[in-house]
This record gives C-alpha cells, sequence and structure tokens, in this order.
C-alpha cells in the first residue's frame, strides 16, 4: 500500500499567517521518511557585481509562498499530492570565501541527489548554478540547460575573479557540464560590453531567445523552438529573477528595462511539460529593493510550476489526470 504524500498545513485549520515558515507550508525533509522533490535555500551573494542582498531571498521566498494552493489548474496537476515534497532548510556557506561557498553546494547539493531527490533551490545570487550543475552533471552527464535571465552570464572573469554571478555558465562548458547541443538563453535583453559578448556566447554553443523575440514571436513558437533544442536530454532550468521586467520584479541585484512579464514566464515554463527536468533554480531575488514584495511572490510561483513540473510525469499524477 503507498503511503499518500505529506503535504502542505491545511489553511482551512491553520491561517496562511500562521504555522511553519518552509517552503508552501510544506513538511521540513526531516518530517518525511523520503523526498521526492527538495526545496533548498542558498542565502548567499558574495558573487554579485553591483546591487547586493540575495542571501536574504530564500526566507523572503519562503514568506511569498504561504499563498500557493495545492492545486495547479493550468497544468492540471497536484503538485504536493502527487510526490512527497519537502523544504530542506538553507546549505549554510561561506560568505567570505566563494571557492569554499562553491565547494560546499556542489557537496550538499550531491548529498541531497543522492537518494534521487530531485532539487528547486532558492538562492542566492547566481554564482551557485555552477556548484548545481556539477552535481546534476555527476548524477545525470552532460545536461541540457533552459537559462532565464536578462544577462548572458558567460562572461570570462570580472576583476580578474572566474567565479562570480556573471561567469556560471562558461564555466559550466569548460568543465563539460552541459549539453552544447542543447544550450539556450531566454530573455536576454539590454546593453553588452561589445559584440564580441554575443560572439563568444555563441561559440560556446548558446542559442539566444531575446525578450523581444518572446514578445514578437509569442509563447508557442518559443516554446515550440525551445522543445525541439531540448529534446529528450536531461533538462535544468535556471531562472535569474531579472529575466522579468523591473515592474514585474524590481527586487533584483543588476534590473534592466524591456523584460519579460511574470505571465509570459510562467506560460513558457508551463510549456516545458514532460520534458525531462532534473534539477532548477530560481536566484538573485534582492528582497531590500522591493517593499511590496512583488519580486518575491513572483518568484514563489516561478518555483511553484518547476516543482509542478518536476512531478507531472509521476505514476500518481498520470493516473489522476485519466
Amino acid at each position: 500500500m503507498t503511503t499518500a504524500p505529506r503535504g502542505p498545513v491545511d489553511s482551512s485549520r491553520v491561517p496562511r499567517y500562521a504555522g511553519p515558515a518552509t517552503f508552501a507550508r510544506l513538511p521540513r525533509l526531516d518530517e518525511v521518511a523520503h523526498a521526492d522533490v527538495a526545496v533548498v535555500g542558498v542565502p548567499f551573494d558574495t558573487g554579485v557585481s553591483y546591487r547586493p542582498g540575495a542571501r536574504f531571498a530564500p526566507a523572503a521566498v519562503r514568506e511569498a509562498s504561504r499563498l500557493l494552493r495545492p492545486y495547479h489548474p493550468a497544468l492540471d496537476v497536484h503538485p504536493f499530492g502527487v510526490q512527497q515534497v519537502a523544504d530542506a532548510g538553507d546549505i549554510a556557506v561561506n560568505p567570505f570565501d566563494i571557492g569554499e561557498a562553491i565547494e560546499t553546494v556542489e557537496h550538499e547539493a550531491g548529498q541531497l541527489q543522492a537518494a534521487g531527490t530531485k532539487l528547486l533551490t532558492i538562492g542566492g545570487d547566481h554564482t551557485i548554478a555552477l556548484p548545481l550543475l556539477r552535481a546534476a552533471a555527476k548524477q545525470h552527464g552532460p545536461v541540457a540547460v533552459l537559462h532565464f535571465d536578462a544577462h548572458l552570464d558567460t562572461w570570462d572573469t570580472y576583476f580578474g575573479a572566474e567565479y562570480t554571478h556573471g561567469t556560471p555558465f562558461r564555466r559550466a562548458v569548460e568543465e563539460g557540464l552541459v549539453d552544447t547541443e542543447a544550450l539556450s538563453h531566454v530573455g536576454t535583453r539590454g546593453p553588452l560590453y561589445g559584440k564580441r559578448d554575443l560572439e563568444e556566447d555563441r561559440r560556446l554553443g548558446f542559442g539566444i531567445v531575446t525578450s523581444s523575440d518572446v514578445l514578437r514571436r509569442g509563447i508557442d513558437e518559443t516554446v515550440d523552438a525551445l522543445r525541439q533544442r531540448i529534446g529528450d536530454r536531461p533538462l535544468y532550468v535556471s531562472v535569474d529573477i531579472d529575466v522579468l521586467d523591473p515592474a514585474h520584479a524590481p527586487g533584483t541585484g543588476t534590473p534592466e528595462a524591456g523584460g519579460m512579464t511574470s505571465r509570459e514566464l510562467l506560460e513558457i515554463l508551463r510549456g516545458l511539460a514532460g520534458l525531462n527536468l532534473v534539477g532548477a533554480d530560481v536566484v538573485e531575488v534582492a528582497p531590500a529593493y522591493d517593499h511590496a514584495d512583488i519580486t518575491s511572490i513572483a518568484a514563489s510561483h516561478v518555483a511553484y510550476d518547476l516543482i509542478s513540473l518536476f512531478t507531472l510525469d509521476t505514476p500518481r499524477a498520470r493516473q489522476e489526470q485519466r
């Protein structure tokens, strides 16, 4: 007899502003025997090049997630009912040593994934994508990457530093962590240092769908192109919240005008249903720059949709959808 997953606290019995401060008020990892999906925070922002503050994102996104509900109508799935989802707390990393922090995230992510658990990680700045990709590649081999971001994050160095929030995907290509036939940026925009940035990015294997492309082509055409590029490869999705226009996500470290709406981002994510999603992150939420919590709310819904994508291909989900 299969035991039903333990879900969020019942909001008809405990008000949403009360109860545990876990993501979506889910059980902690130590309260369940096994988690199919774990939500883990990485409160780290030592790799930023402009506005700090993403170290406070895991707590802020968890707080914003209190309003999430157990049924996802757009995907027709109960994301917390078809698999066990739990909150694994935060990975505590050294805020003064980027190299040590990267090693810690890689090790802890690997430990969490060892029993077959999939990770949804809340950053933190985008530096953490590199150790998360290392952990994913150890388990699955080189992965396809779908990178939502205003920026390329494939620069070589910044002030001579090789590990920053602007370099993780170049390092990932150099280390052989990713499948260079299936790499895509989505939502890029804004000024660059020069045309060479685009040329080097193309040489690394990335295809680009700018925010203007999304506007002109529409959601369906964008999703079709991404799905063709990804195929059935194991897929890692990395969402920098600054992919959204500052009107939809003001609380981030390097905002750029002309971005996607939260509706566009969520619809593209929903279009990935059925792909082989093996890991995901949501990063660069900086709550101090957003006093209305708009950014944290958007990030909590992005995380919810990614968890829903993790759970869509389970036997229990297929049975419910019949």
